[in-house]
């Protein structure tokens, strides 16, 4: 079954009277509807249990109006979250799917709302996005509708009532009371000035990234000069113990070399110190710095 994803202005009309054509269920027959679609995947009986439920997606969009976003896009975002809702519907568990259905309707349109009020990301955790849409009807409970901060009693009641903290109410105030704005907008008396253009470039030069890129290089040349002083059991067990992203266990290496664990760890040791001579020695030949080049080793 296909449920409208998107619904243009001019068929907003069109699909609620669509939603009032699917009657009410009674209990008896959405048990009926909900086992054949869970069980069969009857395409009939899904399009009745879903379309009964319509005009609940409508219901709940229209709840979520104030935000400035299209009724009709809330609409085709609630119908997804309806979708989703009869996919994992369990009709065994004894209570109606309308209640079921609407937390997934009111995720699915809250998301929504998350992802386009703004270009910044409004809300990540739970507790912020139970702020982001709370604070305007706190707000309005206590008639603090004003534009502009809240006064410190308003902020600590709404923090306390939340269970937030004040910072995060301040914030979030801040944030619903201002609109984005491009960086392409023009400033300045002659309009010939972007903001864009005032931004700093807080990335490293070219000369910057070129010199990291020398230093880095040396490194792993001294460092590779230096292994090659190495037994080979040293060697293996440098590479194993300190060059790997997931270091193997001294356990392991004692079985692959047949000695103690104890005798392992003392030819790390004993291969570092000849490492860090190396790569120190090599350093002053060079008459780099020795503390940055002991840093790969």
């Amino acid at each position: 079954m296909n449920i409208t994803t998107h619904i243009s202005e001019s068929g907003l009309s069109h699909y609620l009277a669509e939603a009032k054509g699917f009657p009410m269920l009674a209990p008896e027959l959405e048990q009926l509807l909900s086992r054949a679609w869970r069980d069969s995947h009857d395409e009939s009986a899904l399009r009745q249990l879903v379309g009964s439920h319509l005009r609940l997606v409508v219901k709940i969009a229209r709840g979520y109006s104030g935000y400035g976003l299209p009724v009709e896009d809330l609409i085709a975002e609630g119908n997804v979250g309806l979708m989703q809702a009869a996919e994992k519907f369990d009709p065994d568990r004894g209570f109606r799917f309308a209640t079921y259905a609407m937390w997934w309707i009111r995720a699915a349109i809250q998301e929504y709302i998350l992802r386009s009020w703004s270009l910044v990301k409004m809300g990540t955790t739970a507790a912020q996005k139970k702020l982001f849409f709370n604070l305007r009807k706190l707000k309005a409970r206590m008639q603090e509708l004003e534009s502009g901060d809240l006064s410190p009693e308003t902020v600590a009641t709404i923090a306390t009532e939340l269970d937030v903290p004040q910072t995060d109410v301040i914030e979030m105030n801040r944030r619903l009371g201002a609109s984005d704005s491009s960086l392409n907008v023009t400033i300045g008396a002659d309009g010939d000035t972007e903001w864009m253009e005032l931004l700093g470039d807080d990335r490293p030069s070219q000369e910057t990234l070129l010199a990291d890129a020398d230093e880095l290089s040396l490194r792993r040349r001294l460092l590779t000069k230096a292994l090659e002083g190495l037994t080979d059991r040293e060697r293996k067990i440098v590479l194993e113990r300190r060059l790997r992203e997931e270091p193997m266990t001294l356990e392991a290496l004692s079985h692959q070399f047949n000695v103690s664990r104890e005798r392992v760890r003392q030819i790390e040791v004993r291969a570092m110190e000849k490492l860090r001579k190396a790569v120190l020695n090599a350093a002053r030949a060079l008459r780099a710095e020795p503390q940055q080049i002991l840093a790969a080793a």
